[in-house]
């Protein structure tokens, strides 16, 4: 981890940190446009005389990935693309390298031809690699095989057993196709058929295979449920495809109270600007843990106040660490060098006000790096930083 932050901000470098959801990076070179549309949540490019450059992220980047890289801070846009260029790969790898991510939980259902899987994440990184996969991928997967309506359930129950054998967990886009504002309950058997022989119909008069079907989609949430898995939902902030006022987490409450003695864990991803009630539902459901992943790196100078306001109300052993980082590795090294800021900020100020003693500081520090992901993952826990 880069060491040119104040003394008193980088006292966490030496935890590693397990991103328990991102995406895979492009390796290939990229031309300007391209870098900025991987450095915005906008499908937009910026307008004429404008760049994205112009944002929090993007004077992040400029302070400190230009450094990784041997430029000086702040170096210019073109400048600072000339020299991620001329690098190539080893650019990537600088970064993710130096950001002391331990383990990438890669989830692999967005862009997958254009990324490293989580085998070349690994390689990349020199880190621990591990799968989470889209629930609504795997129906789609089934329909482009031509798999029947009556015989879905059966099939995609057998192809998430499968996926699941090797993947640590799942992902839900619902918020994004159905919005979370859906029926808690489990749909009928009989309801699923008739939704899924609907889609196959609308896919044979040229419809893409787009799954948006809110019964569909609740039958694959209560398939994940019963094998009592990890879930993943994107909550809150994200591309324009999403309805925002239809993505907060308060929206699942009924979907919680259902599936809290069921044995899967719930796991609610970016959050913001709905991060404060995330952390309610965090404290009042057994089976809840959140993070404010992309938010991290969005908010730039204002991500400690976002990572402060997370410690407010949820107990400390259900916040979790993710980068959300798709596409460029920048996104993973600001996302952990941003994160252990934010949170050795917060955690100096409860010192100071009431006297959290270094030892309880440095506790809460390692639950929420890596302690409480790889308690709901159940994955062994990750090497330090330094590789020891």
């Amino acid at each position: 981890m880069s060491t040119d932050l104040p003394t008193d901000a980088t006292a966490l470098d030496d935890i590693p940190l397990l991103d328990h959801h991102c995406h895979g990076v492009i390796t290939s070179p990229l031309e300007r446009p391209a870098f900025e549309d991987l450095i915005t949540e906008s499908d937009w490019a910026a307008p004429a005389g404008t760049t994205h450059f112009d944002t929090q992220v993007g004077f992040a980047i400029r302070r400190y990935c230009a450094p990784v890289l041997g430029l000086e801070p702040f170096a210019d846009p073109d400048a600072y693309l000339a020299r991620r260029r001329e690098l190539g790969v080893e650019a990537s790898e600088r970064l993710l390298r130096s950001s002391g991510i331990s383990d990438y939980c890669i989830e692999t259902g967005h862009r997958g031809d254009e990324i490293l899987d989580p085998a070349g994440m690994a390689a990349a990184g020199a880190a621990r690699s591990h799968e989470v996969v889209r629930l609504e991928r795997l129906a789609e997967e089934l329909m482009l095989e031509g798999c029947a309506a009556d015989g879905f359930t059966a099939a995609f129950g057998r192809l998430l057993d499968e996926r699941l054998a090797h993947a640590i967990g799942v992902k839900s886009i619902a918020a994004y196709r159905i919005g979370l504002d859906f029926d808690g309950a489990r749909p009928a058997d009989a309801a699923v058929v008739t939704a899924v022989r609907g889609w196959r119909e609308q896919i044979g008069h040229g419809a893409a295979v787009r799954l948006d079907s809110p019964v569909i989609i609740r039958h694959l949430l209560w398939a994940a449920v019963d094998r009592g898995c990890a879930i993943q939902f994107h909550v809150g902030y994200g591309d324009a495809d999403v309805d925002l006022h239809r993505c907060s987490p308060l929206l699942l409450t009924e979907f919680l109270r259902r599936t809290r003695e069921s044995g899967a864990t719930i796991m609610l991803l970016h959050c913001y600007p709905f991060h404060r009630e995330a952390g309610y539902l965090a404290q009042v459901f057994p089976h809840v843990y959140f993070d404010v992943g992309l938010a991290i790196n969005y908010t730039g100078a204002r991500s400690s106040e976002v990572i402060a306001e997370t410690l407010e109300l949820a107990p400390f052993h259900k916040i979790v660490f993710s980068s959300d980082a798709f596409g460029v590795a920048e996104l993973y090294y600001l996302g952990a060098l941003l994160f252990r800021r934010g949170l050795q900020q917060a955690l100096d100020v409860f010192a100071d006000r009431d006297g959290w003693p270094p030892e309880e500081r440095r506790r809460v520090a390692e639950l929420i790096a890596w302690g409480n992901a790889r308690r709901a993952y159940g994955l062994d826990a990750p090497a330090k930083a330094d590789g020891s």
